[in-house]
């Protein structure tokens, strides 16, 4: 017993190790957050504080925002992850109104101009990735859906500003991007 806990601590600590050749201290500083996450439901499911079902799925979660941060850190190469929700079908009713259709995700989609859907990963039982959408990409999507609109509008219709020869305005803010996007 004593044997397969020094080996467990030495793997721990070897993977630990690894992690910090790998990645860098933003994905580190998250992967530590889930470790310390798992701790917490460890702890309170030993004082009997939790449910045995609550326990699994939220260990099941912790483990399928585990895969995807490191898959996407890997996949980018960027020390930046946005901030991660997995959840369950029946959990979609908490971060979405309306509901999207499960069948109907794709990668990429974006729902709500809140969340990208990432993919979906099986921990347990299928949970789905999204990443919530930092408030520039949503302000983004929210001017663009505009701009279309006023140019369906302009085409129709031409502005008072396109009838009297006035100049159009031009907005000449810029704000600085990413490296990429996951």
């Amino acid at each position: 017993m004593l044997i397969a806990a020094a080996n467990n601590l030495a793997l721990a600590q070897g993977v630990r190790e690894r992690r910090s050749d790998e990645f860098g201290p933003v994905v580190r500083a998250y992967l530590g957050y889930l470790d310390a996450e798992r701790e917490v439901v460890d702890d309170r499911a030993s004082r009997r504080e939790i449910s045995p079902t609550y326990y699994r799925r939220n260990q099941n979660r912790i483990r399928a925002l585990r895969f995807a941060a490191i898959r996407i850190a890997r996949e980018t190469g960027n020390d930046y992850l946005p901030e991660l929700e997995a959840v369950t079908r029946d959990e979609f009713k908490n971060i979405f109104d309306p509901l999207p259709k499960a069948e109907s995700l794709r990668a990429g989609t974006v729902i709500n101009h809140t969340f990208r859907f990432l993919s979906t990963v099986r921990a347990g039982e299928i949970f789905y990735v999204f990443a919530r959408l930092d408030p520039y990409e949503q302000a983004d999507l929210i001017h663009g859906g505009r701009e279309a609109a006023q140019t369906t509008t302009q085409v129709a219709a031409p502005s008072s500003a396109a009838q009297t020869n006035a100049a159009p305005h031009v907005d000449e803010t810029v704000r600085p991007r990413r490296a990429g996007a996951p």
